[in-house]
């Protein structure tokens, strides 16, 4: 058993990093470079993934807006909340691979 300060290998961070870059390697040796089109096309799918929550809620504020006619008091609130959801989830999206 080991001590506190001495942790077992399989919880070592460095170790785990290790890992992951040699599977990294594995699976680019293994498969190559993307082709022009599939990087062309992760950009595509990256713009929507921001811009889709964005224009969803600047279309909920705009409605909201013209129900309680507030002028644009819902509307940039709203479309700020989409763009920083936007914002996470292609964080998210792109640390994911």
């Amino acid at each position: 058993m080991r001590s506190k300060n001495n942790p077992e290998p399989e919880d070592d961070p460095l170790i785990t990093q290790i890992r992951l870059r040699r599977e990294r390697r594995d699976r680019w040796l293994r498969e190559g470079d993307m082709s022009v089109g599939r990087r062309l096309a992760q950009i595509g799918v990256l713009g929507w993934i921001f811009v889709a929550p964005t224009l969803a809620g600047l279309f909920l504020g705009r409605w909201i807006d013209a129900r309680l006619g507030s002028g644009i008091f819902w509307s940039a609130p709203l479309m700020a909340i989409g763009l920083c959801l936007g914002g996470w989830t292609a964080w998210k999206w792109m640390n994911a691979r």
